[in-house]
């Protein structure tokens, strides 16, 4: 599986551009992306957006940074490498939009799964099978990365979020939801609550 995380300009995957992409092959987490670029010409850029992700608008519409068409094409380079190219992450269907919203503009075959395995049903799923009620707010689930970090005994992300950090949370709450067993030497100090 591919682990994935991306910041964005903003929310909307047809109008708004990537910033900033990263990921992890789950079965061999050493094989990595990591790529920044600049906003395509005419994106949407959301104030709030950016600075979530840590980036100004001189930093999104930087010209020195590679343009999203190369990023999509270097991250879809990368993946044919990978047999299973089933996308992996918290939320990863809205990551996933934005991969395939940029490689349409780039006119770009987009070989990557349609499925995908999202860590926030996972996180739910092994809270409900341990007795143990997922966290709610305004009547909805409230399981974001932060509460999963925590569940699986991780500090929280850092702010502001950057695209590889998430990756290899992503990464890391999987194998320890999935697998009951630590992942990655970045949380190799961080013991796993319920063994």
């Amino acid at each position: 599986m591919i682990v994935v995380d991306g910041e964005f300009s903003g929310l909307v995957p047809h109008t708004c551009s990537i910033l900033s992409l990263a990921a992890l092959e789950f079965e061999n987490p050493n094989n990595r992306f990591e790529m920044e670029c600049r906003a395509f010409d005419g994106a949407h850029l959301n104030e709030e957006s950016l600075t979530y992700a840590g980036f100004s608008k001189e930093e999104a519409l930087d010209p020195q940074k590679p343009t999203e068409a190369e990023l999509i094409r270097n991250f879809l380079a990368w993946a044919e490498g990978i047999n299973e190219r089933t996308l992996l992450g918290q939320n990863v269907s809205f990551d996933r939009m934005f991969l395939l919203n940029a490689a349409n503009r780039a006119h770009l075959p987009f070989d990557v799964a349609y499925k995908v395995v999202d860590t926030h049903t996972l996180g739910y799923m092994h809270m409900v099978k341990n007795g143990k009620n997922p966290p709610t707010k305004n009547n909805r689930s409230a399981l974001d990365l932060d509460a999963l970090l925590n569940y699986v005994g991780i500090p929280e992300e850092p702010m502001p979020h950057i695209a590889i950090n998430g990756c290899i949370s992503h990464a890391e709450v999987a194998s320890r939801l999935l697998h009951d067993k630590k992942l990655l030497p970045e949380f190799e100090d961080f013991p796993i609550p319920w063994l």
